[in-house]
């Protein structure tokens, strides 16, 4: 993964921008082991507490749709 500030804020975008097209696009943008990161913080966000309510909203969406993604794959 990119540690570019920039970078990191717009893969974050992406990915929490609730837009189908644009979290699979980001996602797969990624390397496999970067993926698996994404995916655990992803999973965090649902279940630590201290995040928004949108924030957790976001995080749901995109786990949806990559497990969508996947499933449509196998």
């Amino acid at each position: 993964m990119d540690s570019h500030p920039e970078y990191l804020e717009a893969l974050w975008n992406d990915l929490l921008s609730r837009e189908l097209e644009r979290i699979r696009k980001a996602f797969y943008s990624l390397d496999p082991p970067s993926q698996v990161i994404v995916l655990a913080h992803l999973q965090r966000m649902l279940s630590e507490s201290g995040w928004q309510p949108e924030q957790r909203l976001s995080a749901r969406a995109a786990l949806q749709t990559l497990e969508k993604q996947s499933d449509q794959e196998e």
